[in-house]
């Protein structure tokens, strides 16, 4: 029996958090710039 596990390299962790956390962390500052604006 053939023991091979391929699992996730760090290259591809950070391109899929990468992928995912960019465009959250945009919208993010976006909202809280929308929202200072409506506070201010």
């Amino acid at each position: 029996m053939a023991n091979d596990q391929t699992g996730t390299t760090t290259a591809q962790l950070v391109l899929a958090w990468g992928f995912v956390g960019i465009p959250l962390v945009w919208g993010v500052l976006q909202t809280l710039s929308n929202a200072m604006k409506l506070f201010s």
